[in-house]
């Protein structure tokens, strides 16, 4: 799948929002969207079409039960833009692990601590 070389506004400040993520913290698409005001399933199409991953780190979000992402029961064959297990692996290296469900064993590191009125796009709010 080739990268797209356009982003949009939207998604300009969706990967802003993700820079904020410290190394080792994660997010989920529920937090980010209400940063927003947005809708997690926009901040999802945001994350799956990301051309600067893992720079920009979309592998820091996560379903807000705590589940690593994609579908239950099959989440390690999702094809979405970030494969589960290398999403699962990046989070590893930063120290935030997961069970053999793919559910966040470490409550603590959660983030939603974002800093919304600095944001690319002349620091407007949606």
């Amino acid at each position: 799948m080739a990268k797209q070389d356009k982003v949009t506004e939207y998604q300009t400040r969706v990967y802003t929002l993700l820079q904020q993520i410290p190394e080792g913290r994660i997010t989920s698409y529920a937090a980010m969207s209400k940063a927003l005001k947005s809708s997690p399933r926009a901040v999802g199409g945001a994350l799956r079409n990301n051309p600067f991953a893992p720079e920009i780190p979309c592998h820091r979000c996560i379903a807000s039960t705590g589940f690593i992402g994609g579908f239950k029961g099959d989440w390690e064959k999702v094809p979405s833009g970030q494969n589960q297990e290398s999403k699962r692996k990046l989070l590893a290296e930063e120290g935030v692990k997961f069970d053999a469900n793919g559910m966040l064993l470490d409550k603590s590191r959660w983030f939603d601590d974002f800093d919304v009125d600095n944001l690319c796009a002349g620091g407007q709010r949606s």
